[in-house]
């Protein structure tokens, strides 16, 4: 397998959209950590918008205004000054004349090649500066860029006599032309180098420190703030693998100090050949095969990782300390396609030996027991456990009148309770709930099991608040599909936690997941009591007790429970406590409410029917309860 997939990849290493993604890794890679030299190899006189504003003139200035400034950096101490234009077209004779009288050996001129492909073959046109200023001792340096396909600039110039090379020659410094294919070391983005601008240069003495250009190589070309920015366009500038991280465009004058450097100090990276390249990718294969003999398991993983990290991390530390490019992506994508088959392959096989486990149970099963079974078949045997669990009822209210008033149309009624039932099991979902079972329009669901939920009572909260809504966004759609007398659905909900037994309930021929204990009869209570109090929600003890923190309470009643001498309390969710504290009316809800219960508890008539109109002005969405509250201290004897 390792063997088929390194065949397959191999031909990728000539696929040019390939090439151009292990471009973007060395951009990546080459910027981490570079490789700086002691001191720049060059100043840079930038011809920059301030020198346009100071000078006056538009550009392209009068060719004396060059000579002017090739005079003042020579009187600075300048050892050699290269400009980065080409000086190929006559101007004026006077200003030509001035020029040439300025130019001498130290003096570097751009020219360029120009390639241009015909039909019977490529033609490449040296443009070299004017006669007249080679005649007066300039030198010529090819300044061509050659652009990957991508238009970023990384390769060196492989010719002799580039516009670097030529003034290190005049330095004393020659240096041999880079192999082809090497690529640029940069060193970091737009204006790394030390910047000078050209009016500046013009007056150093004003505007400069002392000995600025003293034996410096003084690189002359456009620097334009209109380039700062890789979308916006401007002449001489180039994309350049800071561009990924700084977002900006870097000016040719400036990508030739940082080739000079590359020249001086031989930082440039040369690719690896491609025989090495295709060993790499077949090692990847045959590393990750290795690794994988035993099957997936968690130390694959961390294998894998491992693999990835090391073709990378070595591609980094060869780049860093070999200056050799060995780009690291189809090696790394060797190993991952090999780990990545091989975990295929082993899902297959394990897909197809659960899968009539699957298939048997599914049926009957929730979709989480279904997957434990089918990791643990030894799991399908009667029993259970004991677990704290959140239990909810959601029942929905006037059913019994809707079916008898659809007791001809059973398909629509049909329809109805499933279109209903839908949105409420998918609110169950949603919170991470298990579903037991469907008791004619009931919904019975629980948390906490088969999977852990530490914050169940909380999730089975949200649940029946996303019951709510569900319902009425329901309510108007039907509404809008059958007019005003479309049926409204309403539903109650009791929740209650405590501890069940939790497990596979039933006989030897069927049996269902479920659970058991007082705990679920009183959720089962509490739903029923919602009709009675007038709520949707009705909660019990140990949930509100949890919920506290999260919503605003208020106890309703409190009631006999099974097992208990004492009376328990129930509690309806009012709000979230965020809007507690931005409502001043909830917050002064929850301050008198008990004292409400308390004074009917008293049977203090007067008080009570006072605060319960106060209570219901307070929160209109409990009218109904408050309703019967208020029948209730009616009833008080006078």
């Amino acid at each position: 397998m390792a063997g088929i997939i390194a065949a397959l990849l191999i031909p990728f290493l000539f696929f040019s959209p390939v090439r151009l993604i292990e471009a973007r890794l060395y951009d990546i890679l080459s910027v981490i950590a570079p490789p700086l030299p002691v001191e720049p190899g060059a100043v840079i006189v930038a011809i920059d918008e301030p020198s346009i504003g100071e000078i006056g003139q538009r550009w392209p200035w009068p060719r004396d205004i060059h000579a002017k400034l090739i005079e003042s950096l020579r009187a600075a101490g300048a050892k050699v000054i290269a400009i980065d234009i080409i000086f190929a077209d006559p101007t004026t004779a006077e200003a030509d004349t001035a020029l040439a009288s300025a130019l001498g050996p130290d003096v570097v001129l751009a020219a360029d090649d120009v390639t241009t492909p015909l039909e019977q073959g490529t033609q490449v046109t040296r443009v070299n500066p004017l006669d007249q200023f080679l005649d007066a001792g300039a030198v010529p340096g090819i300044a061509s860029m050659h652009l990957d396909g991508d238009a970023y600039l990384r390769r060196m110039p492989p010719i002799q006599g580039s516009f670097a090379a030529e003034a290190l020659r005049l330095k004393g410094e020659p240096q041999a032309p880079a192999p082809d294919g090497a690529l640029i070391q940069y060193f970091g983005p737009r204006r790394s180098y030390p910047t000078a601008s050209y009016y500046q240069a013009l007056d150093p003495k004003t505007f400069l420190p002392p000995n600025y250009f003293k034996d410096k190589v003084v690189l002359v070309g456009l620097s334009l703030q209109a380039a700062t920015t890789a979308d916006a366009g401007a002449p001489d500038t180039f994309p350049t693998p800071y561009t990924l991280t700084e977002g900006t465009l870097t000016a040719g004058v400036e990508v030739q100090a940082t080739i000079l450097d590359n020249l001086r100090h031989n930082l440039y990276a040369l690719p690896l050949p491609s025989l090495v390249m295709v060993l790499l990718v077949v090692a990847g294969a045959f590393l990750a095969a290795a690794f994988s003999t035993r099957g997936v398991t968690w130390k694959t993983g961390l294998a894998a990782t491992f693999l990835l990290a090391f073709f990378i991390v070595g591609a980094w530390a060869l780049l860093r300390f070999g200056r050799v490019w060995a780009p690291p992506a189809l090696p790394a994508a060797a190993a991952l396609s090999v780990f990545g088959a091989r975990f295929g392959l082993d899902y297959a096989r394990e897909r197809h030996l659960r899968r009539t486990v699957s298939e048997a149970f599914s049926r009957y099963l929730s979709p989480d027991l279904v997957a434990q079974l089918a990791r643990d078949p030894s799991a399908l045997k009667l029993g259970g456990e004991r677990r704290n669990l959140s239990i909810l009822f959601c029942d929905v209210r006037g059913f019994t009148t809707l079916s008898e008033k659809l007791k001809d149309e059973p398909e629509r009624l049909t329809a109805l309770i499933n279109r209903l039932l839908d949105p409420l099991s998918e609110a169950v979902l949603a919170e991470g709930g298990t579903i037991d079972k469907y008791i004619g329009d009931c919904v019975m669901a629980f948390w906490n099991a088969p999977l852990p939920s530490p914050d169940h009572p909380l999730n089975a909260a949200r649940a029946a608040l996303r019951m709510l809504e569900a319902v009425k966004i329901l309510n108007e759609e039907l509404r809008q599909e059958q007019g005003e007398d479309a049926p409204r659905f309403a539903i109650g909900v009791g929740i209650n936690t405590g501890d069940c037994v939790v497990g596979n309930v039933g006989s030897r021929w069927r049996y269902d997941y479920s659970v058991l204990g007082d705990t679920v009869n009183l959720a089962s209570r509490l739903e029923s009591l919602s009709k009675e109090y007038g709520v949707s929600i009705v909660l019990g003890p140990a949930t509100a007790k949890a919920l506290q923190e999260h919503f605003v309470l208020i106890e309703l009643d409190r009631i006999a429970v099974k097992g208990r001498s004492e009376k328990s309390a129930i509690f309806t969710i009012v709000a979230p406590i965020e809007q507690c504290k931005q409502d001043p009316a909830l917050a002064q809800l929850t301050e008198l409410h008990p004292t409400l219960l308390d004074t009917i508890s008293a049977g203090k008539r007067v008080e009570a029917l006072a605060l319960v109109q106060q209570c219901q002005t307070l929160s209109p969405p409990l009218s109904n309860y408050y309703k019967k509250l208020m029948a209730k201290a009616a009833a008080i004897p006078e």
